[in-house]
């Protein structure tokens, strides 16, 4: 796939989205200070931060938590966010190391069965001078999902099955999509949200 960024600026994705992606709150510049000790370059950093938001914040649809977090802040605050939030959490770390990062998304089964429809999945684009943009997905691994970060070969949470109405979306966000802050702000607790997702970008 030949993804699309939104904006020929890298600097787009290098800012703050008030109340969403903040890197100069306490819990994200921890976050930041502890991968800066033990990474020296952006690809180690972007790594770092990577699994950190892979495998430190757990999914709330797989914890069954109902809270919803939506800032990064409050992700790591909480350890706990369902994707959308996981991919708020990376990129404000990556940006607040000054390593632009963008929103993508895929439109996948609910629930694995035509029947139960389809929402939004989200995950990150990473962009580093020596191999352009590529995407990860720090969904958080889980048996049937092996997520890793590799420049080269995508090895994200979800194959897409075209022939059941998902989507690979080529699109890099400078911003969140605004229908998935909405589904967020306007869902009480994450069951409500399962099910209000959007379903397209």
């Amino acid at each position: 796939m030949i993804l699309q960024p939104d904006s020929s600026n890298l600097s787009d994705y290098l800012t703050e989205i008030p109340g969403i992606i903040e890197f100069s709150t306490p819990g994200v510049q921890a976050t930041i200070h502890t991968i800066t000790q033990k990474a020296s370059t952006d690809y180690d950093r972007a790594r770092l931060a990577f699994e950190y938001a892979r495998d430190e914040i757990r999914h709330s649809f797989d914890t069954k938590s109902s809270r919803i977090t939506i800032s990064a802040e409050d992700a790591i605050i909480h350890r706990d966010g369902i994707c959308f939030a996981k991919s708020h959490v990376l990129a404000s770390v990556l940006r607040g190391m000054e390593i632009p990062a963008g929103f993508c998304y895929q439109r996948v089964l609910r629930k694995g069965t035509v029947e139960s429809g389809h929402a939004l999945h989200g995950l990150n684009a990473i962009y580093l001078p020596e191999t352009g943009w590529f995407r990860v997905d720090p969904r958080g691994n889980k048996p049937g999902v092996n997520s890793q970060f590799s420049t080269e070969t995508e090895h994200l949470a979800y194959p897409i099955r075209p022939e059941y109405g998902e989507v690979d979306y080529p699109q890099i966000f400078a911003r969140p999509l605004q229908s998935v802050i909405e589904a967020m702000r306007d869902s009480a607790n994450c069951d409500e949200l399962f099910f209000n997702r959007p379903d397209h970008v």
